[in-house]
């Protein structure tokens, strides 16, 4: 194994029970041991009791059109520093997945010597491994806003959970703040659900494009196509994709706040954390 890491270095890496991590040379270019984390002076900070409620994914694993299957789960830094900027804004969190299941990262990203990372994770380690379970979730009455971060993961279950498309609907009627990025924006996809109508039409949003992801495969990111493509079902249902690459950058559609990459991830932060003050502002 060792071996062939070196001799295949843009090969995906097969692993003892037969899936697949991302190549030597994307570990090495793709992922940071820290992360852009510079915390925000916030002169106004959430003082209420509602958490944000955060929706991970509990299955990592993505069969791709190949059949081979990509360890993924949610991004390790896109889900921890924006939630640092929503800690440093005044927020609590809540962790639910699907199953209610433990939460899946993609640890392989993991930003191993980020202090800042590892101190909230520690904090928050005990709801990832005991989630609540979305079916369980009556209403978002308790709640502050939605955050769904990325990583593949996201493209695994949740866009299909009729649970949370109704999650996502009572958000949308009530403009509460819903925060995504990367390939967060498919798990909007589960708005439709249930033959429900798809609650995000007419919106603009950033996201992971297609086009990145159709050329992963080639350095050994993913071992294989993807199953489907995020963009293009967005686009289909009527959101607008506004960018046409990864550049770390955010969008603000109404409610809908999103970042296009892991690079967007200390931007998404710093925009969605004075929003989500502000809307609970009395």
């Amino acid at each position: 194994m060792g071996l062939s890491k070196w001799l295949h270095p843009l090969t995906a890496q097969k692993t003892e029970d037969g899936t697949y991590d991302p190549s030597p040379f994307t570990l090495a270019l793709g992922t940071s041991t820290k992360t852009s984390y510079i915390a925000q002076n916030y002169e106004t900070k959430y003082t209420g009791n509602k958490p944000i409620l955060v929706v991970c994914t509990d299955d990592g694993k993505m069969k791709m059109k190949n059949d081979k299957v990509f360890n993924t789960g949610n991004h390790p830094i896109e889900m921890f520093l924006p939630m640092l900027h929503f800690r440093d804004a005044g927020f609590t969190f809540d962790i639910a997945t699907v199953s209610g299941g433990p939460v899946v990262l993609e640890m392989w990203a993991y930003p191993t010597k980020d202090e800042h990372v590892k101190s909230l994770h520690e904090s928050v380690q005990s709801m990832m491994e005991k989630p609540k379970k979305l079916a369980d979730i009556e209403s978002l009455d308790g709640y502050a806003a939605i955050f769904i971060p990325g990583g593949h993961g996201a493209m695994v279950n949740l866009p299909e959970s009729v649970e949370l498309g109704r999650l996502l609907h009572e958000a949308h009627d009530k403009s509460l703040p819903t925060v995504t990025l990367c390939h967060g924006p498919a798990a909007l996809l589960a708005t439709k659900a249930g033959e429900k109508e798809f609650a995000y039409g007419g919106y603009k949003s950033v996201c992971f494009t297609d086009k990145t992801d159709g050329t992963t495969p080639s350095f050994g990111y993913l071992p294989g196509q993807m199953p489907w493509k995020c963009q293009e079902a967005l686009e289909t249902q009527g959101i607008e994709i506004v960018n046409k690459s990864e550049t770390g950058a955010t969008n603000v559609d109404r409610e809908l706040i999103t970042g296009d990459s892991p690079n967007a991830a200390q931007n998404l932060g710093v925009v969605a954390a004075p929003i989500l003050v502000e809307f609970h502002a009395e």
